[in-house]
Parts: structure tokens; sequence; C-alpha cells
């Protein structure tokens, strides 16, 4: 293994991935220095990626619905943790915006990120009567 050093370049980064690419196949012992230099390249190839490719955070509602889906939970789940199902259909429905109370209920019971919860989304205006 060489020195790791912080990649700038793509050249440098595919190195990086041929490179660690090895230590998959022959996983070295946990506190030995070829460990350690493992984590410090996984450490170096995952901050190249979220610099060069970042990804934003999901807007509050597609947050719910990914955790739902994978979760196996219903919106009657949603309701009965913020307490209403008419609120759930409107939050789910981009009807309604997520208060405080509500995402901090959802990080912490559902362990969604606060930071996709806060995160400023549209809400579609309700009909005027005809």
């Amino acid at each position: 293994m060489t020195d790791v050093r912080p990649i700038r370049t793509e050249a440098e980064y595919d190195a990086a991935l041929t490179e660690v690419a090895a230590f998959f196949e022959n996983q070295p012992k946990p506190g030995t220095p070829e460990a350690d230099a493992f984590d410090l390249l996984a450490m170096v190839i995952e901050s190249y990626e979220r610099e060069r490719w970042p990804i934003d955070a999901p807007d509050p509602v597609s947050a719910i619905e990914y955790r739902m889906e994978v979760s196996g939970l219903k919106q009657s789940d949603l309701a009965d943790l913020i307490g209403s199902r008419s609120r759930a259909s409107e939050i789910l429905n981009r009807k309604r915006t997520i208060s405080l109370k509500v995402a901090w209920a959802l990080h912490k019971k559902w362990n969604i990120p606060a930071e996709s919860l806060l995160k400023p989304y549209r809400v579609r205006k309700a009909k005027k009567p005809a």
C-alpha cells in the first residue's frame, strides 16, 4: 500500500479505488497497520466523492415517504405518530408544511435526518371553492 494522501484528480481517485478493492478480497485484521491504512483510504475516497458528487438531502415529504417504504410503514403509522389522520394526509399530499414538533418526532422515532425534515419545500395551495 502506498502512502495515503488527499485525492485531487480523477486519476488519483481511480487509483485509490483500485487499491481499496484489494482489501475487499483479503480484509486486514482490525488494529493492524493494514487495517488503519484501509480505513484512511476509505475516508479519503469518501471525502473526494462527497466533494465531487454531492447528494442533496431529500425534501421532507420525500424523506418521510422513503422511510415509510423501507420500513413498511403506512400513512396510519404517520397519523399515529403525529396524532392526526388528516394532518398526515395533508403532509403527504404536500398541502401542509411540517411543524417543528412533527419534525422532531419524525427524527427521534423514525430516525429521519433532521437536515431533510427542516429543508424548505413547496406546498400546494388549497383550491378556492367555486
